[in-house]
């Protein structure tokens, strides 16, 4: 695949040193860090190699690419790893997409509490689908769970919401028989819904009570703890957006899925058009509108670009791919075995020791399509750094 045409690296590196210069003092160190390595990905800053094929001579310089996780170029070559990695992991079973969405109000001090209140829409999300599908008048199963976060909406608002990729069963009580779902139908939405409000706002008490909530600007007054419980108040009995799509059809689909979401960025390349005077432009869908006037284009001054593709930086460390129930990685192994025993599937063929002779090359000649070797290594550049 080329290179598209317009990049968000270029756009920081035409945009970005002015911009982070008003906005010294503004801008976290998180952020900084995720501006400086889309900037540097793939150029000379970073390093590379110089690689030569063997079957037809030609030469070439590879660049390195940052690995940072919120950098569209990475994140490609990383989900691959990721699928290959969770190939063996996939049931004969129909798998379930259900999506938990936070309301504004929430939405909006989110962002100041990213650490906090995302790992409760986590923890939240999960115990409804296990409580749910626990309870005998629904499916009475233990079941397992892949959530994966998004923080954005198409427009790169901040909009935090949780995709979870569910098997449509799990184990019985005492765990010596698997209980499939309903065909076609996982668990009920409108009771999903309930529990998820009831428990988001218990657990958003909590985290007032125990001070581990900051409240800034228009939202400096909710430290006090009665004017946060009347602004829960009204967060009770509204709607919240819990939805159950279709089953997958297939392992297959399952991993197309996650392919597309499990290390999607606030933007793609893709969806960039141009950059001009007037800003920049790009793709986005508007899911309130129907049918093909959901596809429309939006231009944005590249600061404001900037400021809302920052938005989505994640706190350090923080895991945005987590698994729950039978998933869980402490034991996952020995759950998906049982699994299989009790669906009467195959258990996957264990990797033969003889695999790396078949391992894909890491270059591959543009030219014949053959491995190349590297010839040379060039080192990154080291930073400029100021006195202690």
């Amino acid at each position: 695949m080329g290179r598209p045409a317009l990049e968000v690296a270029d756009i920081f590196r035409t945009h970005g040193p002015a911009w982070r210069a008003k906005q010294a003092g503004h801008l976290s160190l998180g952020q900084l860090k995720v501006m400086s390595a889309i900037e540097q990905c793939r150029t000379a800053a970073l390093g590379g190699h110089a690689l030569r094929c063997d079957a037809c001579d030609h030469e070439e310089f590879s660049y390195n690419s940052c690995r940072n996780r919120h950098c569209p170029k990475c994140q490609a070559r990383a989900a691959q790893r990721w699928l290959e990695a969770r190939q063996a992991d996939l049931l004969p079973v129909e798998y379930y997409h259900v999506v938990f969405t936070l309301p504004e109000p929430i939405s909006a001090i989110a962002y100041t509490n990213k650490a906090a209140i995302y790992r409760l829409l986590f923890d939240v999300a999960a115990e409804t689908l296990t409580t749910i599908a626990a309870d005998p008048k629904h499916l009475g199963a233990q079941i397992g769970a892949t959530l994966v976060l998004h923080t954005w909406g198409s427009a790169l608002t901040h909009h935090p919401h949780v995709h979870g990729i569910v098997p449509g069963g799990g184990f019985s009580r005492d765990g010596e028989r698997w209980v499939a779902c309903r065909r076609g139908f996982f668990l009920p939405v409108r009771v999903l819904s309930r529990l998820f409000r009831r428990r988001v706002v218990e657990e958003l008490e909590k985290l007032h009570h125990a001070g581990q909530l900051q409240f800034f600007g228009e939202h400096a007054g909710l430290a006090d703890a009665g004017a946060f419980g009347r602004w829960l108040a009204p967060l009770r009995s509204c709607e919240w957006v819990v939805y159950a799509k279709r089953p997958f059809a297939g392992p297959e689909a399952v991993l197309a899925y996650l392919s597309r979401y499990t290390h999607r960025v606030a933007i793609s390349n893709r969806r960039l058009v141009a950059m001009s005077e007037d800003g920049v432009t790009f793709r986005w869908k508007d899911y309130r509108a129907k049918g093909r006037t959901r596809h429309k284009t939006m231009t944005l001054a590249p600061e404001e670009f900037m400021r809302r593709f920052l938005l989505h930086v994640l706190p350090g460390g923080f895991h945005r791919i987590r698994h729950y129930g039978l998933l869980a990685n402490t034991g996952r192994r020995e759950n998906l075995v049982r699994a299989r025993a009790l669906l009467n599937a195959p258990q996957p063929q264990p990797v033969a020791e003889d695999a790396s002779s078949t391992t894909v090359p890491t270059f591959v000649c543009r030219c014949c399509g053959a491995a190349m070797r590297v010839i040379e290594i060039v080192m990154r550049r080291q930073p400029i750094r100021a006195p202690p």
